[in-house]
């Protein structure tokens, strides 16, 4: 059994979190939900010994421990499967699995890799993952890796004395619902063995996977449930203290696109990803690209930016043919990019806030080589206004804020530089409810201001409700082509009937 007691962490300027009690019991998979900036990263950090408590106690199986740092917890059976994934992709499955353990297969100085290869083996069945050990880490699609990494975990089986305890944050976030099944299923077969915390900001998942749940706000425990009684809108309601507004797609807000065209496709392909696409994006509309992995949306989107090539046909934005231009030129003709990986490409960690928000307008704050860095912090402090950015101050670290207050970062970037035509990647992944309520607002009000989006959604749901037009791809081709009018948008059927 693992369990926190009146656990209190302060961080200056911020209450993260507040006498909190926690319990995972043997063989227990424990939900753990609330909005962005509730407190269950900090919980998470504290139970993996990535921070200290200010207070409280820490005990696992009833002797009291405090972990200096994550090693530590590790050496006591606590693991955990990173949302952003901790694999070194240009290292082998058996290298990752063992890193930092790589001893017990040296001998004379020397790395033993055909012992290395039989236990990564054995690690490997555990996750039922067939794949050879010696596969380079970034050949393997993110399921695998994802497996990979709590194969990893599991090695602790054989390093510690009693059962595991596994945090997963996000698993789930960017697999499809058939690999979403299998790791629940391999995740309920495991329980033998180990306990689990499961965090993530789809409802439906954390009701169908958990025992218990816990629900967080304000870096405190607001609820315990128990799964028999567990219902979604009653937890979202204790999450954001307040119903969840019936219009949550904003869709009683959206209006008619202009006519203007912004960007224009004709029978355009990369060679490899996506063939012979056409289609217009009009100021004012948000045109959504819906497909399963590798249909060929995220390439279409990194086209627009400058960031692939195309091989075919013609792209023209506001009526200048750019086949044949960078990233550089994209952002000079006012296109914006949200990628998925926020973290990676988005935001720049180890800037701070005002820093990331000028960051591709520098040119416009420079003279005579001196930037007037008193503008940009009127502007940050301006975009943190409108967009109710929740940030102690504009020389926060970007990287230390919430996913849902770094998204708004990387929108108040490109909407403070003028950009028009913005490209969203998955916008609301990892966001709880409040925040994708704030996004969608953003999306609604972006297109008022007669801007034109290209979306790749989350969702299904968030791609009907969202979306003036739809467009199905299916392997890189073009399927089909639907009208999202408010009282008259397509169904799931209609969508996933044209996608497999």
């Amino acid at each position: 059994m693992y369990e926190l007691q009146a656990v209190d962490k302060t961080f200056p300027g911020v209450h993260a979190l507040k006498a909190v009690d926690f319990k995972v019991n043997r063989g227990e998979i424990v939900g753990l939900v609330g909005e962005n900036g509730a407190g269950k990263s900090t919980l998470m950090k504290v139970i993996y010994g990535a921070y200290q408590p200010d207070g409280g106690t820490i005990a696992v199986d009833g002797k009291t421990v405090r972990f200096q740092n994550p090693r530590q917890a590790m050496d006591h059976g606590i693991g955990m499967v990173f949302q952003e994934q901790s694999l070194i992709l240009n290292l082998t499955v058996m290298e990752n699995i063992f890193l930092g353990y790589e001893q017990q297969f040296v001998s004379f100085g020397v790395i033993n890799w055909k012992k290395m290869t039989a236990a990564a083996r054995k690690q490997l069945q555990k996750v039922k993952l067939d794949i050879d050990p010696a596969t380079i880490t970034s050949d393997l699609s993110f399921a695998q890796r994802q497996l990979v990494e709590l194969a990893k975990v599991l090695t602790l089986e054989e390093r510690v004395d009693g059962d595991l305890v596994i945090l997963l944050d996000e698993p789930t976030s960017v697999l499809a619902r058939e690999e979403v099944e299998l790791l629940f299923r391999l995740v309920r077969e495991l329980t033998s063995r180990a306990s689990f915390i499961f965090v993530s900001h789809r409802m439906d998942e954390v009701l169908e996977l958990s025992d218990r749940i816990y629900v967080m706000k304000d870096g405190a425990v607001v609820d315990v449930v128990d799964h028999d009684a567990a219902d979604i809108s009653t937890i979202q309601h204790k999450m954001v203290g307040r119903d969840v507004d019936k219009e949550y797609y904003r869709e009683q807000k959206q209006k008619p696109h202009g006519g203007e065209v912004l960007v224009s496709f004709k029978n355009v392909s990369d060679g490899r990803r996506y063939h012979d696409i056409s289609f217009d994006l009009h100021r004012g509309e948000v045109l959504c690209l819906v497909g399963t992995e590798g249909s060929g949306r995220e390439a279409i989107l990194r086209t627009v930016f400058g960031l692939v090539t195309p091989t075919e046909g013609s792209v023209t934005i506001k009526g200048k043919d750019i086949t044949r231009f960078t990233a550089q030129n994209g952002v000079a003709l006012g296109v914006g990019y949200v990628p998925r990986e926020r973290k990676i490409e988005g935001i720049v960690n180890g800037m701070n806030v005002f820093e990331n928000m000028t960051l591709s307008q520098m040119p416009k704050y420079a003279s005579a080589g001196l930037l007037r860095t008193g503008e940009e912090k009127a502007l940050a402090r301006d975009w943190i206004e409108r967009l109710a950015i929740k940030t102690p101050d504009i020389y926060k670290d970007c990287g230390g804020l919430s996913g849902g207050n770094q998204q708004k970062v990387v929108l108040a970037k490109w909407r403070s530089g003028g950009s028009d035509i913005i490209l969203l990647d998955h916008p609301t992944r990892g966001l709880d409810i409040g925040a994708k309520e704030d996004v969608y607002e953003m999306v609604r009000g972006m297109c008022d201001d007669g801007a034109g989006i290209i979306l790749v959604a989350d969702t299904l749901e968030e791609a009907i409700g969202l979306s003036h037009t739809i467009l199905v791809l299916k392997d890189g081709e073009f399927q089909k082509r639907f009208d999202g009018k408010p009282g008259d948008k397509p169904s799931l059927y209609d969508l996933v009937h044209h996608m497999i």
